[in-house]
């Protein structure tokens, strides 16, 4: 079986989601902090979120790491491409208490260092909701560009395009 990789960071660790993360996701989803993700209904339909971005690893071998720090669930980074896609996304969550320290900087940036060694996608994006100013920051940060040209799944989203070879 194909599992999310543990990558260690300087203050971090990615490591594969495990059922006691389902929780610690419900709150954040409750929470202002979600208001530009696509949250779930019920915890069944967040169930069945989590258990794609683990099963998405057997079959695509790419998905959802979660972010740990200091032994405590601090978010997601993944790598992804559902259906509804129409290119590899890099997409990533943080979670209340975490923000504005870096984090969700280092575990993209490691995310974004094994995609380009491991699963080199042919493209590789990360869709955000146009007013989250934070997210646009930190995908320009790790060297992204605006695409205006690139199709979205959603109409109130941006396309932010990373070099997919470093």
């Amino acid at each position: 079986m194909t599992t999310a990789p543990v990558i260690t960071g300087d203050r971090l660790r990615l490591r594969p989601h495990v059922m006691e993360d389902l929780d610690a996701f419900w709150a954040f989803f409750q929470t202002p902090r979600a208001q530009f993700v696509d949250g779930p209904d019920n915890k069944t339909h967040l169930w069945y979120g989590l258990a794609s971005e683990v099963g998405s690893w057997e079959l695509m071998g790419m998905g959802g790491w979660a972010i740990e720090v200091d032994g405590e669930i601090a978010g997601q980074v993944a790598i992804t491409q559902p259906p509804h896609f129409a290119e590899t996304e890099l997409g990533y969550i943080l979670f209340d208490g975490f923000e504005g320290r870096g984090l969700a900087c280092e575990a993209a940036a490691l995310a974004l260092a094994y995609t380009r060694q491991e699963i080199r996608p042919a493209s590789l994006v990360s869709y955000i909701h146009r007013d989250n100013a934070r997210s646009i920051a930190l995908a320009e940060r790790l060297g992204a560009a605006h695409d205006p040209d690139a199709r979205t799944h959603d109409p109130d989203d941006v396309v932010y395009r990373y070099e997919v070879a470093a």
